[in-house]
């Protein structure tokens, strides 16, 4: 590459609400990266904290998109899809704001999609924050027939990928930290709304694939993400939104042969869950009778077309002191 010009230009997107710690954190690594064209969007996804003034005074060069309300994992990053197309850019990074990359990372996947044409989703090999050596993903899968959805190595310490030293095809790149080509924008399309969080970006990569676009993860670039921090993973509100939206997913996107086989495996498994909190003594807690309601809730969301935000009805379960 012979000048700025002739490096394809990537916009950062940042999804921030109510958590300017992290968020500060991940932008101090992006204005890290050693790649000399990059564009960096905040979108404000309608905090009451004082995120907006304390991320623009700390890193004024980056761009805040403040939204007035919020609006969710997808359509707040869509806002930023958006910005990213105005601007022309070639790729867009999506990435968590609990996440801190690699000073090569961006060089390491956008130098993988200038050689593969195909490849419309580029992710890299994520690691747990704080304890670093607890592998994230390493690329991440769906198993049809059973109605279920995994990263590979979630957990497991860092020797565990002492083999993987190649790129490969997967079937999605979790949305903490994705390149995505300009192209697969254009025609498969932003981020489904509908799913307001949880399974949109394994949903955004099997479209994408449907496109006749390749995801790809490669092992050389790394980043570190802190899960679940804005979310509680295992909350109330996260099992909602699982259940539900993992009922969409499958029934939208399951190969003909295996939807009603992948639902009833998916549907089974959270009856199972459902009863387990219901019946065993020691699930007999506060937190889990809220678990048991969102899941129901869920279900039922699903069955009547309820998609987006939850309902107040919901919210009143997973939020009961707001």
């Amino acid at each position: 590459m012979n000048g700025l010009q002739d490096v394809p230009q990537v916009a950062a997107v940042i999804l921030n609400w109510n958590n300017a710690p992290d968020t500060l954190v991940c932008l101090a690594s992006v204005f890290a990266l050693d790649y000399p064209n990059l564009r960096v969007v905040v979108v404000d996804n309608g905090s009451t904290d004082a995120s907006r003034e304390l991320i623009a005074a700390r890193f004024p060069d980056a761009m805040l998109l403040a939204l007035g309300e919020n609006r969710g994992y997808a359509a707040g990053n869509n806002a930023g899809l958006a910005w990213a197309l105005a601007q022309g850019v070639d790729y867009v990074l999506v990435l968590n704001n609990d996440t801190r990359l690699a000073p090569d990372m961006l060089a390491e996947l956008v130098r993988f999609a200038e050689a593969h044409p195909q490849a419309g989703m580029v992710g890299p090999t994520m690691y747990c924050m704080p304890d670093e050596q607890t592998v994230y993903a390493a690329g991440s899968f769906v198993d049809w027939a059973k109605g279920r959805t995994w990263n590979r190595g979630m957990y497991q310490p860092a020797q565990v990928l002492a083999g993987l030293r190649q790129p490969e095809q997967v079937d999605f790149i979790t949305g903490c930290g994705v390149l995505v080509r300009r192209a697969v924008l254009e025609r498969a399309g932003l981020l489904d709304a509908r799913y307001f969080l949880n399974y949109e970006d394994v949903e955004w990569a099997v479209r994408a694939r449907r496109h006749g676009f390749e995801v790809w993860y490669v092992p050389s670039a790394v980043m570190w993400h802190r899960d679940s921090a804005t979310f509680v993973q295992g909350s109330p509100a996260h099992i909602y939104y699982l259940t539900r939206n993992g009922l969409l997913f499958f029934r939208q996107n399951s190969p003909a042969a295996l939807r009603w086989w992948a639902l009833a495996r998916f549907l089974l498994t959270t009856l199972r869950t459902t009863g387990a909190w219901t019946f065993k003594p020691a699930y007999q807690t506060d937190l889990f009778r809220r678990r048991r309601r969102a899941n129901l809730l869920a279900l039922r969301d699903f069955a009547l077309g309820r998609f987006d935000q939850m309902g107040p009805d919901v919210a009143a379960i997973c939020y009961p002191t707001r």
